[in-house]
């Protein structure tokens, strides 16, 4: 029963990003991308020495996103640990994060953030042409009219995340 109930929450999932997401629907983006981010965390293992203290999500540059995840995920519990939603206007302020969701209009900074977090357990999610390939670990695209994500896997290894092979094929690896 249990894991039924799981194939029917991934296949639900899959169907959602694959088939949901158009471009010029209703649901404001912000939306989409704070619930994408949260559903990620489902399919990334973080290493022990990163499982204490608070799970900490990093939101630059966009104050929408920030403010629906705080909201929506603010006060639960992530992979055991007590959420914890930041939004940084620098990138000097972010001093350690599980996650780091960058947004297009803040890409400038995306090399420095790179520099800063490419081989610690940090999760780098970006919304702007190209970052997958240049070293996000994922990267929201449109294709046809939907919204996508890219994964480099190459990125996971180097920041020693594992990434599920589910998630993988959800999205379009680089």
């Amino acid at each position: 029963m249990k894991f039924t109930f799981k194939i029917f929450i991934f296949v639900f999932f899959v169907s959602f990003v694959v088939n949901s997401f158009d471009a010029n629907a209703q649901r404001p983006m912000h939306e989409i991308h704070s619930m994408l981010i949260f559903n990620f965390i489902k399919y990334i293992e973080w290493p022990d020495d990163s499982k204490s203290g608070d799970f900490i999500i990093a939101v630059y540059g966009d104050d929408d996103v920030y403010d629906q995840l705080s909201k929506l995920y603010g006060q639960r519990q992530v992979k055991g640990q007590n959420a914890e939603i930041v939004n940084i206007s620098d990138v000097a302020e972010l001093k350690t994060a599980h996650i780091i969701y960058l947004a297009a209009d803040k890409s400038r900074d995306f090399e420095t953030i790179l520099e800063k977090y490419d081989t610690k357990p940090t999760l780098i999610i970006t919304d702007k042409s190209g970052l997958g390939k240049k070293g996000s670990s994922i990267n929201f695209r449109e294709v046809g009219g939907k919204l996508k994500f890219e994964i480099n896997q190459a990125t996971f290894t180097n920041s020693n995340l594992k990434v599920s092979s589910q998630l993988v094929n959800m999205g379009i690896t680089i």
